[in-house]
């Protein structure tokens, strides 16, 4: 069975766009063959700065041959009935066609038989309709307007078995080029093992496990032969990776004067420009060497390369003490007026605006952090954005935060104001560090609150996967501040708070209001977009969704900490045989209640008669739920939750007592419309604690 290599040769690929096309070339290959009728054993895909590569193993000569039938008209039916069915199934006559009764009377079909095409002339459709159909993030029209390609595409190596492809809307052919300067001269290939072994000939790794592996390899040598270790950098080492074919790593030196500067000023000018590697000594410090990627084999050691890559660090640097000497001469606090000039959002006004508002929230927030100074938590807040208006932060705009917090040391303010600084945009995704410190914490949750009652308030919301506000990694900050800390905070009096900072400091935002976003509304719609995002966020820490969902559901809840408690009492308790089966019970009564509610047209709220209660297990289920339901809500308001979820516990036997001898739908009216308003006592009771109707499974 042959096997199917293919080369996409480009120009260079972007790095950030490898992984994915590798993924997109293989699966848009391999659906269509699969579409085809064309099985295979394996198919893998590889992918370099300037090649596309996929190789499908086990694959037919050609396609299976298939038999589709087909139903015509009826025996007797109309001429032109008959004519239209023949042309469509590729018949001359009838003669052709069989009548068969289908026991609704007797109809003409036609058994076609299609025979397989040859596997060369699919894979070459295949490989024509992908290379048209591409989904690159970004792409340019080459060589004409009617092609699109993230960069020229050079060469199409094709094959089949030994054979190459005919054209799939390119020329295939069954030759490639090696490295680009290392060995540019073209050979032909015979088949997969063929084309990677001559290819790391050629000085090309196609697979970027084996580069990746390569880079970490030699670094790692490299510092342990200088008694230093690699500092873990996985973003970059990823992006190296997807810029060399040929990775060779070498070491630098960082001139000795540069090293005062703060270790993050260095790393950031090493990682965002050059792409270079740090190196730390035994105790975690920087060191004064730097690793470089090549992508040649250098015939001098590297002497050269490493020389040029330290004269460029050595130009990058210096521009850096010059912004750090200059940017100390004046302090934060003069730098303020200046942010006056920085738009936040257009309707939202500057971004001294904004430090006004949270310098304003910070300390209120404080008040709910336990051993949190208000005092340090306003003046954070007020020269937590100064820093945006310095050279070095216009310079590298990734170390705004960072840069305040030496700023402000240098000045002279107190450590936990500098700590806050450089943490209040913290946490900024899932996996970033969120911080503990009180002041930081207070801060943090002042700027991110700010910035989504902000826009949740002219209406600038994130719609499907479009966020351009970062308001759902703003919404998870939030999340996180409050959740990992342990803080008891009412949502919607925060909300409200914050959105009556807009109304003093920027004159015209009631007018850019859209009509009903008042303080409530948009505070309610705020804590419905955290709860939102709670779900997705809990939901990778295996707690389940719906149960956030029946515990959101009552209503009234935004401290997030209490919720969570809850949530945890409910997934304990719905994992017990008692919680299952008092599930199935809620589910049973809630579907008899809705079937005779929709019957009689009427509900059954009402609490029922005790006079009517006849039997003992409906006596025994009527006291067994009013005496829960004042146990359940004293538990509840002092949040002993577990207690809660002991008391349902026990109306289980109870309820299961009822249903095996209780007749719900007896036949006096009285009677029934009387177990009905018991049986409705089941949800109401237990939706005291959550809306089980919301849990699934």
């Amino acid at each position: 069975m042959p096997e199917l290599l293919i080369e996409l040769f480009t120009e260079e690929i972007p790095a950030r766009m490898q992984s994915r096309a590798a993924e997109d070339f293989k699966r848009l290959m391999t659906e269509k063959l699969t579409a085809a009728g064309l099985q295979f054993s394996e198919a893998r895909s590889y992918v370099t700065p300037r090649r596309l590569v996929l190789v499908v193993e086990g694959l037919p000569e050609r396609q299976p041959d298939v038999t589709e039938e087909r139903r015509g008209p009826r025996v007797g039916a109309p001429e032109q009935a008959i004519q239209g069915f023949l042309k469509g199934a590729g018949l001359a006559s009838l003669d052709q066609a069989e009548q068969r009764d289908t026991g609704k009377g007797a109809f003409w079909f036609a058994v076609v038989r299609k025979a397989g095409r040859p596997t060369a002339e699919v894979v070459s459709d295949a490989l024509s309709e992908t290379l048209r159909s591409f989904p690159w993030p970004k792409s340019m029209r080459w060589p004409g307007p009617d092609f699109e390609w993230v960069r020229p595409l050079r060469g199409v190596l094709a094959l089949l078995g030994a054979r190459p492809l005919g054209e799939p809307g390119y020329e295939a052919s069954n030759q490639t080029v090696g490295h680009r300067f290392l060995a540019p001269e073209p050979f032909r290939v015979e088949g997969f093992a063929d084309y990677k072994e001559r290819l790391e000939t050629a000085f090309v790794l196609i697979d970027p496990l084996d580069r990746k592996e390569r880079i970490v390899t030699e670094a790692e040598v490299l510092a342990r032969d200088a008694s230093l270790a690699l500092r873990p950098d996985p973003a970059l080492l990823e992006e190296v990776t997807g810029l060399v074919e040929w990775p060779v790593v070498l070491m630098g030196h960082i001139e000795e004067r540069f090293m005062a500067l703060p270790p993050q000023v260095l790393t950031t000018t090493m990682r965002a420009h050059q792409k270079y590697f740090a190196l730390e000594d035994g105790a975690g410090k920087l060191a004064p060497r730097f690793l470089v990627v090549a992508n040649v084999e250098p015939t001098d050691g590297g002497v050269a390369i490493v020389a040029g890559n330290e004269r460029v660090l050595r130009a990058r640097l210096a521009d850096a003490e010059f912004f750090w000497n200059q940017d100390r001469r004046i302090p934060l606090q003069e730098r303020l007026p200046a942010l006056e000039q920085i738009v936040f959002h257009a309707k939202l006004g500057s971004v001294a605006d904004k430090v006004r508002r949270i310098a304003a929230l910070a300390p209120e927030i404080a008040a709910k952090v336990p051993g949190t100074d208000g005092a340090h938590a306003a003046r954070a807040a007020q020269l937590a954005k100064a820093d945006l208006v310095t050279g070095m932060v216009g310079e590298f705009p990734e170390l705004q935060g960072v840069m305040g917090r030496y700023y402000a040391l240098d000045a002279g303010e107190p450590a936990a104001v500098a700590e806050a600084i450089a943490d209040h945009y913290a946490p900024q995704g899932p996996n970033d560090r969120c911080p503990k410190e009180t002041v930081s914490i207070a801060v943090a949750l002042a700027d991110k609150i700010d910035t989504l009652v902000g826009f949740f308030a002219i209406g600038e919301t994130p719609t499907g996967s479009k966020d351009p506000f970062a308001l759902r990694r703003a919404a998870l900050g939030v999340i996180r501040l409050i959740v990992e800390n342990g803080l008891r905070v009412a949502l919607r009096d925060l909300f409200q708070h914050a959105y009556r900072g807009y109304g003093s400091t920027v004159p015209e935002f009631a007018q850019r209001v859209p009509k009903g976003n008042e303080p409530k509304v948009v505070a309610s719609a705020l804590v419905e977009f955290l709860a939102d995002r709670l779900k997705v966020h809990l939901r990778e820490k295996g707690v389940r969704h719906d149960l956030v969902a029946a515990v959101f559901a009552l209503g009234g809840e935004d401290d997030l900490v209490r919720l969570l408690a809850r949530v945890a009492a409910l997934q304990s308790f719905l994992s017990s045989e008692d919680g299952a089966n008092l599930l199935v019970a809620f589910r049973r009564a809630a579907n008899i209640l809705k079937i005779e509610e929709q019957k009689d047209g009427m509900l059954y709220g009402p609490p029922p008669d005790p006079g009517l209660l006849r039997l003992p297990e409906e006596k025994a289920l009527h006291a067994a739920l009013a005496e829960a339901e004042g146990g359940i809500e004293r538990a509840l308001s002092e949040e002993r939750f577990e207690e809660a979820m002991r008391l349902l516990a026990r109306l289980r036997p109870i309820v299961d007592s009822f249903f095996d001898k209780v007749t719900v739908n007896a036949p006096e009216p009285e009677l029934r419309a009387n177990r009905l308003r018991v049986l409705a006592a089941i949800p109401a009771t237990l939706g005291r604690v959550a809306d089980f109707s919301r849990i699934e499974g």
